[in-house]
């Protein structure tokens, strides 16, 4: 895999202005020339490319950038004072326990029940009283063997465990995070990388941009930040590239990997998670990951991720770690402390071993041991506190920097970060003021992701054909297989069979919709868990972008069936009722793929309940004979409105003739009869009837057929506008299935 670097013979060279880079290597340098610069403007910082770093120190990756907006002339001696404390922080879940005949009834205590513990499950403990503290402008590491606890330790401290399931306490600045200032001023990338597959990097990061930055910063500014993370992720030679999947040729794993790491970190936050960004990279991309990770954090950024086995390299990367053994911490503090550690503990590093790997290791020998890692546990507790005693006795109180969560967010955001419509007012009493829940309205959200879903779209046009070439083969078929009905009573029943058929079948072609959001489903989660946008812009957006195709589908299929069946009524009617089928079909498929997450086990669905709607629809069995029992069902079916709605579009007309004369004997075993002994049978029945019946007296209208189907209490537009509503009441349940359960956390 090559590695990628960025590209500047292409781009204008960087402003060289003053603005610091807060690199640790070049804080002494910029300083001395601070005084002698000019606050920079929005679009120079944006502009920047990390130059003067590449020029210094021969990286090619660039350092992060700030939008720093203040003035430069005072610059702190310390960047922005975060530090995030986690303390005793205690994670069970339950289990079942195999009971066997022979166990249960043996005597076996029947569990704590303080604990939540029976007879038939058991408590067992994913984290154990674990505590730690994470600065700004370093990089933690949460290590252990699979199984150990990183992921859900990240979890935890990104609130992604469901309320109140984990205990402890974790606070940013000595204050406790709420919820909501979390999803702000954090972010979180999964281990997966969840991206539109047919969007090129670019793209993916302009998108972003748009989600995620405010809408007083306009649409050039946007596109110099986004150029800007290009050249400081190392993607300028993959700008242009779609990202791919499966079945189309993308961007490298490492380039996927750091594409999913500046979607999440477009608007520059505070607090940055990640859950094993260099699994399944290779040394070279792991380690440049990894690099970009440590510019972000020397912007002034928390950064905690997991890992599970750094390379000698990454190593000399991280600023702290957390060693995790079943649950427990059994190593807390920087690297280079790790070989006086273990050599306290009586197991000294090697000195050409590396030291994560050793150290890895010897946990596992002792998770294999009989007593476990409990020695290393307790032996971890006693060197910390000795350790803390010794840096409190040699710590100078005028050292440290006590500034609030509001002060600090504040000076956060005066400084750049936070581009998500953040202000720093000083008015503000509460911290999660100052930071809005959204960075745009809804009405941009809307459009935002309407674009991105016709773009993606547009690139897959074999989705949308192979569903167009479905529909015009079904009509096709009907068209072949009813052509040219006539008026006669078989022609009314073959019309009542195409009706039926091409009602359902409207519906059934909506099936294909349901893979669409179960592919989307992770990055809808991922975006909307951190407030990219509202759940409702999705809803209205997603419900948008299906509205042209499916009008395009019912125009293709009224007009492939209309003339060449011989339908009578209003085309434009007909339109409209297979559109509004379309539509409410479509929605009930959304609303099913917001409630079960497996394809297969959809489709199950949907077609099982489609066949109910058919067989309560009324063509089976007219309304006032289905059961009273089952006549709720009748009223709750798809298919009854738009059945109903095209029969009276088609028998609505009071002086057309469907049965005339000897044609009441068709369809009965007096049909076989000669054509004369009908008529001496009909003259029979009138001079019964006491009125004249003759072979051309029309014996049955449409209202006549529309009474025996029992198609009498909604008018063919009531039928219409039922089917439009229900469309939305699902979209609605769709929306309602979104809020309870995208949740993305952790029970």
């Amino acid at each position: 895999m090559s590695r990628v670097v960025a590209d500047n013979t292409s781009s204008p060279p960087p402003v060289r202005d003053c603005v610091p880079f807060y690199d640790r290597r070049e804080v002494a340098m910029e300083l001395s020339r601070a005084d002698a610069c000019v606050s920079p403007t929005l679009g120079q910082l944006l502009k920047r490319v990390g130059d003067v770093r590449k020029e210094v120190t021969g990286d090619e990756t660039p350092v992060h950038q700030v939008l720093d907006v203040s003035d430069t002339s005072s610059v702190e001696p310390r960047f922005l004072p975060f530090v995030l404390s986690f303390s005793h922080i205690t994670y069970s879940v339950k289990v079942r326990r195999k009971v066997s005949l022979t166990n249960f009834f043996r005597r076996q205590p029947a569990g704590d029940p303080d604990s939540g513990e029976t007879l038939f499950s058991a408590t067992k403990t994913i984290l154990n009283d674990i505590s730690g503290e994470a600065r700004d402008g370093e990089i933690m590491a949460v290590m252990g063997a699979s199984g150990s606890g990183k992921s859900t330790l990240i979890d935890a401290l990104a609130n992604r465990m469901a309320k109140g399931s984990v205990k402890g306490s974790i606070s940013l600045n000595g204050e406790q995070l709420e919820s909501r200032l979390l999803k702000v001023i954090s972010a979180y990338v999964m281990q997966d990388d969840l991206l539109f597959p047919m969007l090129t990097v670019e793209e993916t990061l302009m998108f972003a941009a748009e989600f995620r930055l405010p809408r007083t910063l306009s649409k050039s500014k946007k596109k110099l930040r986004v150029q800007a993370l290009i050249d400081q992720l190392g993607l300028r030679n993959a700008a242009n590239t779609v990202i791919g999947d499966e079945g189309h040729r993308g961007v490298s794993g490492g380039e996927r990997r750091r594409v999913s790491i500046g979607i999440d970190i477009i608007h520059d936050p505070i607090l940055l998670f990640l859950d094993e960004p260099t699994s399944g990279l290779d040394s070279t991309s792991a380690f440049m990951v990894v690099k970009v990770l440590q510019r972000i954090a020397q912007s002034g950024s928390i950064v905690i991720m997991s890992i599970h086995q750094p390379s000698y390299r990454i190593l000399g990367l991280l600023d702290r770690m957390i060693f995790l053994s079943r649950g427990h911490t059994v190593y807390s503090g920087p690297p280079s402390n790790l070989p006086l550690f273990f050599s306290d503990f009586g197991h000294p590093i090697p000195d050409n071993e590396n030291r994560t790997e050793f150290a890895l290791d010897l946990i596992r020998e002792l998770e294999g041991s009989p007593g476990g890692t409990k020695s290393l546990v307790e032996f971890n507790k006693s060197w910390q506190a000795l350790k803390r005693g010794n840096q409190m006795s040699s710590e100078s109180p005028a050292n440290v920097l006590n500034l609030s969560l509001k002060e600090a967010i504040s000076a956060s955001i005066s400084k750049g970060k936070l581009v998500s419509g953040a202000t720093a007012t000083n008015g503000a009493n509460n911290p999660t003021s100052m930071v809005p829940t959204f960075a745009n309205p809804s009405w941009i959200e809307m459009a935002v992701l309407s674009k991105r879903s016709f773009t993606n779209s547009r690139r897959m046009p074999e989705l949308f054909g192979v569903r167009l070439g479905a529909v015009m083969v079904t009509g096709f078929i009907l068209a072949t297989m009813f052509w040219r009905l006539d008026n006669s009573p078989k022609g009314i029943q073959e019309r009542l069979g195409f009706f039926a058929f091409a009602m359902s079948t409207t519906f059934y072609t909506c099936a294909d919709a349901l893979p669409v959001f179960l592919q989307e489903r992770y990055i809808f989660m991922r975006e909307t868990a951190y407030n990219a946008y509202r759940r409702s812009s999705y809803v209205l957006s997603h419900s948008l972008v299906s509205l042209p195709s499916l009008l395009f589908l019912s125009l293709a299929f009224a007009a492939t069936t209309f003339w060449a069946v011989g339908l009578d009524g209003s085309f434009f009617f007909y339109f409209l009722i297979i559109f509004a089928s379309f539509w409410a079909g479509s929605s009930f498929v959304t609303f099913l793929s917001g409630v079960v997450p497996h394809v297969m086990l959809g489709y199950t669905i949907v077609v099982a309940i489609l066949a109910y709607f058919l067989l309560f629809s009324g063509f089976f069995i007219n309304r006032d004979r289905i059961p009273p029992y089952w006549i709720w069902f009748h009223y709750i079916s798809l298919v009854k409105y738009p059945y109903e709605a095209v029969l009276q579009n088609e028998f609505e007309d009071p002086v057309k003739c469907f049965v005339r004369g000897v044609q009441i004997f068709d369809n009965t075993p007096l049909g076989a009869v000669p054509n004369a002994l009908k008529v001496k049978l009909l003259d029979s029945l009138s001079s019964s009837l006491g009125m004249k019946i003759t072979s051309t007296t029309c014996v049955t209208t449409g209202a006549d057929i529309l009474q025996q189907q029992g198609i009498t209490d909604l008018s063919k537009w009531s039928c219409l506008w039922v089917t439009v509503a229900w469309g939305f009441f699902f979209r609605i349940l769709f929306y309602l299935s979104l809020l309870a359960g995208s949740k993305n956390k952790r029970r």
